[in-house]
């Protein structure tokens, strides 16, 4: 009887050993950093250690997706953020009294009702933004 390469249908017993499975966010970020630190490649470091490396390979894409999830929110808030712009926001020093009297401007088909109170400078201006 000769000995050589198994066939893959048998299982080597290294594999068979029941690996620890990740338990949580910092566990797996402290196997990551202790596979980085090792030098070893991360599949290395797990046979070595007895973690399941599918479980680290996991958390680590997890990992990786939730950072880049945080990086373009950041980015698109970043952009809004740019667009916005602040205005003064200035009180009335006394309430508006309330006229009786209404008068409707038309410029074309288009009308703007004030009554007596209306600042006669807003209103030419707006008849000026109607004639355009």
């Amino acid at each position: 009887m000769t000995f050589g390469t198994l066939p893959s249908s048998i299982v080597s017993l290294e594999d068979s050993v029941e690996r620890r499975k990740i338990r949580d966010e910092a566990d797996a970020r402290a196997c990551l950093a202790a596979a980085r630190k090792s030098g070893l490649a991360q599949t290395a470091w797990c046979r070595t250690s007895g973690v399941d490396g599918r479980s680290l390979r996991a958390w680590s894409l997890n990992l990786a997706r939730g950072a880049a999830g945080r990086r373009r929110k950041t980015t698109s808030k970043a952009s809004i953020a740019r667009r916005v712009e602040l205005v003064e926001l200035v009180a009335a020093t006394s309430a508006p009294t309330r006229s009786s009297a209404r008068y409707t401007v038309r410029v074309g088909e288009l009308g703007i009702e004030v009554g007596d109170d209306f600042d006669a400078g807003t209103l030419r201006r707006l008849v000026a933004a109607l004639a355009c």
